[in-house]
């Protein structure tokens, strides 16, 4: 597993305690902001969710309204970056500076408008911290396929971030069996080969794009 506890591919050289500053690895309190809150999960929070919350920041870019950060189910906190995921995120366009994992939390969970998880057993693991969370919590391929099927019209409508966010989610959740998903999982590329990340990003790049294609999508006028 992706930097599980006890696993042999936790101890990496390249990976050790980051002492680096970064981005608050919480959201913040409810009631500080309107804001829209995005969180993604994987294992280790080394490879596929931080891949995820970076590109997601490259592709969003500087928005107080939208806040993403990630975790792991079995993370040690602290760990930079997987080296060979740092790579992959660079070669698609994001910023691996500065990033720590973060083991996840329920509060993490309770507070997030839209989990993306990398694997169905991790969307199941978030749904069993927080039931409530169930409707809006998905795997970040599912996201994707089920993004695609959804109207332009009935997000780009809106030119407030927030709002657009909220009516996608809406959206997808309510073409969730109606939609056929082949891969909902994203397969772990930790202690793998540089083609396995490549693979991993990659996926994570292609269900992101029509998601957040509507998100940054100029309203018709």
């Amino acid at each position: 597993m992706e930097g599980s506890p006890g696993d042999a591919e936790t101890v990496d050289p390249v990976q050790r305690p980051g002492d680096d500053r970064r981005d608050p690895r919480v959201f913040p309190a409810p009631g500080e902001n309107d804001g829209f809150r995005i969180l993604y999960v994987c294992t280790g929070n080394l490879c596929r969710s931080p891949l995820a919350e970076r590109l997601t920041l490259s592709i969003l870019g500087p928005c107080s309204a939208l806040q993403v950060i990630s975790a792991g189910t079995r993370a040690t906190p602290g760990m930079r970056m997987a080296e060979r995921a740092q790579h992959v995120l660079i070669r698609l366009g994001g910023d691996p500076g500065g990033f720590t994992s973060q083991r996840l939390t329920s509060e993490l969970v309770a507070a997030a408008d839209l989990v993306l998880t990398a694997t169905t057993e991790h969307r199941a693991e978030v749904v069993a911290r927080h039931l409530p969370t169930a409707a809006r919590v998905f795997t970040i391929a599912e996201f994707g396929t089920l993004a695609r099927a959804v109207p332009a019209a009935a997000v780009v409508c809106h030119d407030d971030p927030v709002r657009r966010a909220r009516a996608l989610v809406t959206e997808v959740r309510a073409l969730r069996g109606l939609v056929r998903v082949d891969r909902p999982d994203i397969p772990d590329p930790y202690g793998r080969s540089r083609l396995a990340h490549r693979a991993a990003g990659r996926a994570i790049a292609q269900s992101l794009t029509v998601p957040f294609r509507l998100l940054t999508h100029a309203p018709a006028s």
